[in-house]
Formats: structure tokens, C-alpha cells, sequence
């Protein structure tokens, strides 16, 4: 069951204001908001997690991350926020030295399918492969994301982007 219209607009007016001036916010006072929201939802359900695992995230906690969106996603987290599970964890375990399991998860969801958050998927996937050493990789898929934003020279990026990976 989804959270309610109701839910989600107090969710959304919580992370806006946070988003807004979050040098303004006391960190544990933030994550507990978030984790009262979270305890109108059901114990085990996947948005609960997410949203604990983003306000820790977004706290510069992500080893406290992980975990929680590791439970949002077995837990079947859908839509927007499976797909943003899966960047905020690459993410956080990019950043805490297991960029290999990053560039995994982030592989795996670039051939899931596409929505408005394909560049972010790009985007996170050019910084961990750069983080295990496969920096032309990197390139060619941040300058493949770019291109397609272009006002002129899509199709010429476009095939820079493939050949810097393409074998001689």
C-alpha cells in the first residue's frame, strides 16, 4: 500500500525545506521528523526504510544509509524510489570504499529500462567507475548523458562518447 496523498505531501514539504537551508536545520532533529513520518507507515514497509536511509544520507551518515536501503529495496520498493535507492546506495558505498559494488548496482540499473532519472544514473556510474580505475569508461558515459542536452553536436558526441570505449 502506497502512503497517502496527504503523507506524501508532508514528506515533500519536509525534504523542500531541508533541501532549502539544511546548514538552518539541527541534523538529529531533521532525521527524527523524517522517522515520525516514517512511523505513520507500517513497520516493514519499503517507503519507511527509504526515507530513514535518505534523512541519514542526507546527514552524512551513509553508513547508516546502506543498510536501510538494502531493507527498502528487499522489502520491494517501487517507482521513483527503487531507482533512487539504488543511486543513494551506489552512492554512499562508492564513498565508503566498495566502488565495485556501485558500479555493479548502478551497471545493472541502466538496463532496467529508463525514466527522468537516467542521467543521474549516469551520472553516478561515470564517478565509480573512475573510482575503480576505468576512467575512459567514465567519459564516455558522461559525455553520452550530456550529448542528448546539446543544442548542437548530439550526434557528434554521441559518437566520440562510443568511441572512446569502442575496441580498435
Amino acid at each position: 500500500m502506497n502512503p497517502s496523498t496527504d503523507w506524501e505531501q508532508r514528506s515533500a514539504d519536509l525534504w523542500a525545506a531541508f533541501d532549502a537551508a539544511p546548514d538552518d536545520w539541527d541534523e538529529e532533529e531533521f532525521r527524527e521528523r523524517i522517522g515520525a513520518l516514517a512511523d505513520e507507515l507500517a513497520p516493514d514497509h519499503p517507503v519507511a526504510a527509504f526515507e530513514r536511509a535518505s534523512a541519514w544520507d542526507s546527514t552524512g551518515h551513509s553508513d547508516k544509509a546502506v543498510p536501510l536501503y538494502r531493507k527498502a529495496l528487499e522489502l520491494g520498493i517501487d517507482g521513483i524510489r527503487r531507482r533512487r535507492s539504488v543511486i543513494q546506495m551506489s552512492s554512499s558505498l562508492r564513498n565508503f570504499g566498495q566502488p565495485q559494488e556501485s558500479v555493479r548496482l548502478l551497471t545493472e540499473e541502466r538496463e532496467r529500462g529508463s525514466d527522468e532519472l537516467d542521467d543521474a544514473v549516469s551520472a553516478m556510474l561515470a564517478l565509480a567507475l573512475t573510482s575503480v580505475g576505468r576512467e575512459r569508461e567514465a567519459v564516455s558515459i558522461a559525455v553520452g548523458a550530456l550529448a542528448k542536452h546539446l543544442p548542437r553536436y548530439q550526434r557528434s558526441m554521441a559518437n566520440y562518447a562510443r568511441l572512446l570505449v569502442e575496441s580498435d
